[in-house]
């Protein structure tokens, strides 16, 4: 759409008020006119008529009822059973950027356990001078930091190299979550312990039953990854790995160790089940590649999605989604409606930060046409996200893992929204 166009369009004051009314079809037939009056407005109603809860009611917090289809969701067929399995961030129905606890997705390889403060323990142990155990009160007494970053499961998009297979953007992206950790940078712990000179990696290792390990280079852990005992300003979530968890900036969700409860310095890799069997890319040609631990730049338009179509017709249109890059910050987002062929930049809600989810909009005036509605990111080294055919031509379509491919909803006239690729 031309700029010119853009100022010709109605105004969302004409829209709202019925004004536009003329030439719109049925789509404004649900516009309040002025002359109509909303009984909504003009009648007192029920709740202005009576008191409401008192302060006590909830006492933490909860949504209210109108919001109870804003949940995480698993996919049944996905794996045999829930206790191995993950379900998705219901990304098609927030906005910003931060993601309530409550909706950020799960990964687990054995379910979530309850571990208390009481009976947690953390070893720092192999190649150094003082092997140490903290409690979580000892923890607590480190120099901390608060950093935002988003938590991406390697798997995320997993379903879509070979087709459009799931139809939500909760479904094909969700596996993601971006919260503000606190917590105790893992390199103070490190030099509490003392790291030989022979230290090059260090095996990361949760309390649960899976004892999922990864191993993790030295130069990484010992700049920016954190111990975290806090999300968004309270104590984590059960099945987000009460009371400890790792926080691996960028990379896969899979390193994040859930229910932290060693960190051994090594001279090299373990090559785990978790680096070797799995989390690796499978190429055409049947060979895997490994240690693929970052993210890369990745975007998709959360509204309107499958799960998130257009109801009120044509008219001024928000269209919304989220942006982020394992390997910094995302500088720009474009917006495509025609399946690629031409981009517009869109408005990014805030510059954006290292390694943290970036929202963007772009404010359109949809004249009801159909469209295949695409978002594609670029971060702060210039990577440019790629589109599925530039993706197969590097990895076949064997993989699972790090797909960052630019995804198409195909926007009916109706409004409505499906999954669709585009060639």
């Amino acid at each position: 759409m031309s700029a010119n166009s853009r100022a010709k369009a109605p105004s969302r004051r004409q829209f709202l008020s019925g004004a536009a009314a003329v030439g719109v079809g049925a789509a404004a037939a649900g516009t309040a006119r002025a002359a109509d009056p909303d009984p909504l407005i003009t009648n007192v109603q029920e709740w202005a008529q009576v008191t409401g809860e008192g302060v006590d009611a909830t006492p933490y917090g909860l949504p209210i009822q109108f919001e109870k289809d804003v949940v995480r969701r698993n996919v049944e067929w996905l794996t045999a059973d829930t206790i191995s399995s993950i379900n998705f961030t219901p990304i098609h129905a927030l906005d910003g950027t931060i993601t309530p606890q409550g909706c950020a997705f799960e990964r687990h390889h054995s379910g979530a356990i309850e571990l208390s403060k009481a009976d947690y323990r953390l070893m720092i142990n192999g190649l150094v001078d003082t092997p140490l155990v903290f409690t979580y009160e000892d923890l607590e007494r480190f120099p901390r930091e608060n950093r935002v970053y988003f938590c991406e499961c390697a798997a995320n998009t997993g379903m879509e190299w070979a087709g459009a297979q799931l139809n939500g953007a909760q479904f094909t992206h969700g596996m993601i979550h971006n919260m503000e950790y606190s917590g105790v940078p893992l390199r103070l712990l490190l030099e509490e312990a003392g790291v030989k000179p022979e230290g090059k990696w260090v095996y990361v290792e949760g309390a649960d039953a899976s004892s999922n390990g990864r191993s993790i280079p030295l130069e990484k852990a010992l700049d920016d990854v954190l111990v975290a005992f806090k999300a968004n300003g309270e104590a984590l979530r059960k099945e987000h790995g009460y009371p400890v968890r790792l926080v691996v900036p960028g990379w896969e969700g899979n390193m994040w160790v859930k229910w932290l409860r060693r960190v051994e310095v090594t001279g090299m890799a373990i090559e785990s089940r978790e680096e070797t069997s799995k989390y690796t890319d499978t190429l055409e040609d049947g060979m895997s590649r490994k240690w693929t631990w970052v993210m890369d730049a990745k975007s998709v338009v959360t509204a309107p999605s499958p799960q998130a179509p257009i109801a009120h017709g044509p008219g001024p249109l928000v269209i919304t989604g989220l942006a982020w890059s394992g390997r910094g910050s995302i500088t720009g987002v474009d917006v495509s409606v025609d399946g690629g062929k031409n981009w517009m930049p869109a408005r990014l809600a805030a510059p954006g930060t290292d390694k943290a989810l970036t929202r963007f909009y772009l404010d359109y005036n949809w004249d009801g046409s159909e469209m295949l509605l695409q978002a594609r990111a670029k971060d702060s080294t210039g990577y440019v996200q790629p589109s599925k055919a530039q993706l197969r031509e590097v990895r076949g379509e064997n993989s699972i893992y790090h797909n960052n491919c630019i995804q198409t909803w195909w926007i009916k006239e109706n409004g409505e929204a499906e999954n669709v690729e585009v060639s």
